[in-house]
């Protein structure tokens, strides 16, 4: 363990150190954070590549108290360097696939672009080559003995994560608080894109025996005919219908415990930020208006610890802070939150 004995958590956090100014190595660490810097398939505006260096510079103004779990920071968070390899390879192919969107935008036919086809392959066997990439990180880590948790980038990132998590933990289900279903099949012709992350999920992970939606407000027909026909495997708690309980005088507590009822026994926390109300993340990949304060998901977090199931891992995923820091700001605090719940839920 890291000698705490010369470090104030109630001052300045030092640059010197590591994640909300921790001084804590990864081998020190309990928990171990993955950024993964990609966003090649991004729909609508880009940024969450850089995510995670953002999310970690604004970190160190996150104040280390948290009234709902005292002192888990003592158990030590550490990030891991953005992979510059892969930074530059997701730059790259966004380059690429701005080209294949704008065509397809414009009503053409890819069948008919060699080009385009071409750049169709290389997009795909990029994803696929970091999911690959994902999927052995996070399985070394969970290996050690470590918790693990991972930071992207777009929500396409976690599918490894997902797949090495479920092989060592068995059966789980995914908690996913999003404005977004993604559970289109290879959207726009991608196989492994951020709308088709859930899809994919449910398709390529035999442990993942239910997926709870919480917040979507932005879908598809395709997606409400895959939930209807999933025989129980997707259950979807949207917006709408949320609102309209909490209108019609329902408490958010008895709102929570109906969405932790559908849970099983062990969870993972797949956050897109895009299901916060959008005054808290405006520069968010797919900005959806509706959303939830972070405090609604906070307290929903904290029914799901008291109820008894175990959480194994979380994803944070969409934060972009390409026009200025206060979506990093926000994805900060919700991480810092993040790992304190996983640490506590594992003592």
């Amino acid at each position: 363990m890291a000698d705490l004995s010369q470090f104030d958590p109630n001052s300045v956090g030092l640059l010197s150190n590591n994640i909300f100014g921790l001084p804590f190595s990864e081998e020190e660490a309990r928990l171990v954070l993955l950024p993964v810097p990609w966003e090649v398939t991004v729909s609508y505006s880009n940024g969450t590549a850089r995510g995670p260096e953002h999310i970690f510079r604004a970190s160190f103004q996150v104040d280390l108290y948290d009234a709902d779990v005292k002192d888990g920071w003592k158990q030590g968070f550490f990030m891991r360097e953005p992979d510059k390899h892969l930074l530059l390879r997701s730059d790259y192919l966004r380059k690429e696939a701005e080209l294949y969107l704008k065509f397809l935008t414009e009503g053409g036919d890819i069948s008919e672009n060699e080009f385009l086809k071409k750049t169709l392959v290389d997009v795909n066997n990029g994803t696929r080559a970091m999911n690959e990439w994902v999927y052995n990180q996070t399985k070394q880590l969970l290996e050690k003995g470590k918790l693990v948790a991972l930071i992207g980038g777009d929500h396409s990132t976690p599918l490894g994560f997902f797949k090495a998590i479920g092989e060592q933990k068995g059966d789980f289900g995914i908690l996913q608080i999003d404005a977004h279903c993604d559970l289109r099949d290879a959207y726009e012709g991608f196989q492994y894109s951020h709308a088709s992350i859930m899809y994919n999920a449910l398709a390529e992970v035999p442990q993942l025996t239910k997926l709870v939606q919480v917040g979507i407000r932005d879908y598809c027909e395709e997606e409400v005919d895959y939930i209807n026909n999933s025989n129980g495997r997707v259950v979807t708690f949207f917006d709408k219908n949320i609102k309209e309980r909490q209108f019609e005088g329902e408490t958010w507590k008895a709102i929570c415990d109906s969405i932790i009822e559908t849970l099983p026994q062990q969870v993972y926390i797949s956050f897109d930020i895009d299901g916060l109300d959008p005054k808290l993340c405006p520069h968010t990949g797919t900005p959806v208006a509706g959303g939830f304060e972070a405090e609604q998901i906070y307290y929903l977090f904290k029914r799901l610890i008291a109820s008894g199931r175990q959480l194994i891992g979380f994803d944070l995923n969409e934060v972009s802070a390409s026009h200025d820091d206060w979506d990093a700001n926000v994805g900060a605090r919700v991480l810092f939150k993040l790992c304190n719940l996983l640490v506590s839920a594992n003592s």
